[in-house]
């Protein structure tokens, strides 16, 4: 029989009712009940049953994957290197479900989200910077995606509606999250489900427009290949995929469902269910994925105007390309971009209430929780919105930094999450094993390193262009002084002698 210190080990942290929860208990999906509590998880046959009611946090989840930020990377990625980073897609979309999974894993096992365990097991100091790390990834993030969103407006009103405005509407999106949470989990999931249908049928739409080429969409997924033209594509189809927001969410998302956390066989089964459903959910976030880079890669690679296409003018672009047909592509692509910035700013705002109650064990209503979050991010995304409205490349640039700003915090999200999931006072006997450990840490390494790549290479590009700029603003003032003092002598009258003559 173990000892009382070895049962103690074996289960992980349960949850202290007096704290902030991600969901009140009354919220929760039941689960438990469809099988008796008396079976063992070996016993228990696969039950589509069950499944349907896990499904949804994976779902969720993966609408990060399938933001504005996401979709202009694969349309860059498409336009400029064809469909040669296929492979690498695939690839960045099988890393980014490990780390959803561990996430996942996390919040199952302990019946806490990753924001609730940092407050607990780091020092003030320590949770206080992965506080502030996490909240700035989430409004860089917010702020990408609530853009997109005014975007979409935009190109649906014909122009009618400026930047600004959209910012404006989606700001209202909060409210209405707030009126769907009212009617239970499963109603706010139908709605995402709604959405990515949208984005799915949009996509697809485009793709059967497009009609791209089987056999090399085959070769670019199966057969890996890169070139130095196309490593700043790949460096941002890798680095878009983790984002610090959704590893958060996702912790939280699990805890949805009622789960007997003192069954040990009832843990195990949750983990079974929600690693299938967060499989499915992102096998369809990749397919999406896949429809936007191939439609881009049919019509613009090798073109003139691979090198200028971003969000803002996409639809322009495929409208010339493609023509009107049945109902005019532009549209096409303004509805499923809307659909993505629409969903994933709601997430977003999802996201923000469980990273400032967990962190913070604030005891607010959601309602003022999410219209704290939503602040921060839309008042600095309106300011974005009026100083660049009529400017696409200045839009790019922002769009450039915003990247860059959650690069830097993607460390701060994955290095708690993989030590707390590999710590046996947190996770028990549910703590992840050896090899497991290995891959999790070289997938995170690479994410980080691809990421630090990103940075040094936006930073030294930066550098190298304010230094150029000076140079040339210093020849040219230079040139110009030059030019002054030789109208000034001519003016004078002196005349100069032939060495002077070729010095001016």
């Amino acid at each position: 029989m173990p000892t009382p210190q070895e049962q103690e080990q074996e289960q992980p942290l349960l949850l202290d009712p007096d704290q902030e929860t991600a969901y009140d208990e009354t919220e929760k999906v039941h689960i438990v009940g469809i099988d008796s509590d008396s079976e063992a998880d070996d016993a228990m046959p696969f039950s589509w049953r069950k499944l349907w009611l896990f499904t949804g946090p994976g779902f969720l989840m993966s609408i990060a994957f399938l933001d504005p930020g996401n979709l202009e990377g694969d349309l860059q990625a498409g336009a400029i290197a064809g469909y040669s980073l296929l492979w690498l897609l695939l690839l960045a979309t099988a890393m980014g479900l490990l780390v959803q999974l561990l996430a996942a894993r996390l919040g199952v096992a302990t019946g806490r989200h990753l924001a609730e365990l940092c407050r607990e097991e780091y020092p003030t100091w320590a949770r206080m910077v992965l506080w502030v790390m996490a909240e700035l990834a989430l409004i860089g993030a917010d702020i990408q995606e609530v853009i997109g969103s005014a975007i979409a407006i935009r190109i649906l009103s014909n122009g009618f509606i400026p930047l600004w405005a959209g910012v404006i509407i989606t700001a209202f999106d909060c409210f209405i999250f707030l009126f769907l949470e009212n009617y239970g989990v499963r109603k706010l999931e139908a709605v995402f489900a709604v959405l990515i249908a949208t984005m799915a049928l949009s996509f697809a739409w485009m793709f059967g427009d497009a009609k791209p080429s089987g056999i090399d969409l085959l070769l670019g997924i199966v057969v890996p290949k890169l070139s130095s033209r196309t490593i700043k594509q790949a460096v941002g189809v890798v680095g878009c995929i983790i984002m610090p927001h959704n590893v958060f969410l996702h912790s939280a998302l699990v805890q949805s469902r009622e789960i007997d956390h003192s069954k040990k066989f009832r843990v195990q089964e949750a983990l079974k269910y929600y690693s299938i459903e967060s499989t499915i959910a992102l096998f369809v976030s990749f397919i999406i994925n896949l429809f936007v880079t191939t439609v881009f890669a049919k019509g613009f690679y090798g073109t003139g105007l691979a090198d200028n296409i971003g969000l803002e003018n996409a639809g322009a672009y495929l409208q010339e390309k493609y023509g009107g047909g049945i109902f005019p592509i532009l549209y096409i692509w303004g509805i499923g971009l809307l659909a993505a910035g629409q969903s994933s700013t709601i997430t977003g705002t999802y996201a923000g209430q469980f990273i400032m109650g967990g962190f913070l064990d604030l005891r607010l209503k959601k309602w003022l929780r999410a219209l704290i979050t939503r602040s921060c991010a839309i008042l600095p995304t309106i300011v974005v919105a009026l100083m660049f409205d009529s400017s696409e490349g200045t839009l790019d640039v922002v769009n450039e930094w915003l990247n860059v700003l959650q690069s830097a915090q993607i460390p701060f999200a994955l290095i708690p999450l993989l030590c707390l999931v590999s710590k046996e006072q947190v996770m028990g006997t549910f703590r992840i094993g050896p090899i497991l450990k290995m891959v999790a840490w070289f997938v995170a390494s690479l994410v980080i390193v691809i990421n630090g790549y990103l940075l040094v290479d936006f930073f030294s590009s930066e550098v190298s262009g304010t230094i150029f700029t000076t140079v040339m603003a210093y020849n040219e003032g230079k040139e110009e002084q030059g030019r002054t003092r030789k109208i000034s002598i001519i003016r004078s009258g002196l005349v100069l002698t032939q060495s002077e003559q070729r010095q001016y």
